[in-house]
């Protein structure tokens, strides 16, 4: 009788589940800004944006964030999507270059350095 409710408790548990496992980690994405001449910049605000239009406007944003003492920013909870970063402090920004990162990871923590100038 023991090993019957065992065996039930594990089955409802779903330790004989086939189906796939819950993703365990979201995906996100750690930022780190430095300058031209490598140094780490903190109190930049870094924007993230899905379309272009929205990037060129500086509207619509997905989600902000200022980078710390270390120049580094994370974004959590992100879709595993192409997105556009902005990344500016002052007259120094990324325009220019670099503005696009590929497609996200799922699942995973994805990171980028970004250059502003």
């Amino acid at each position: 009788m023991k090993s019957l409710l065992v065996f039930f408790l594990a089955l409802n548990a779903g330790v004989f589940s086939t189906s796939a496992p819950n993703q365990i980690f979201n995906t996100s994405l750690t930022v780190t800004v430095r300058d031209d001449l490598g140094n780490t910049v903190d109190s930049v605000k870094v924007q993230l944006f899905l379309k272009e239009a929205d990037f060129t406007k500086e509207v619509n944003s997905l989600a902000e964030a200022t980078t710390d003492k270390k120049g580094v920013c994370h974004f959590k909870k992100l879709k595993p999507e192409s997105y556009f970063i902005l990344a500016r402090k002052g007259d120094k920004d990324n325009t220019g270059g670099g503005e696009k990162i590929g497609k996200l990871e799922n699942g995973k923590f994805n990171k980028i350095t970004i250059i502003i100038q």
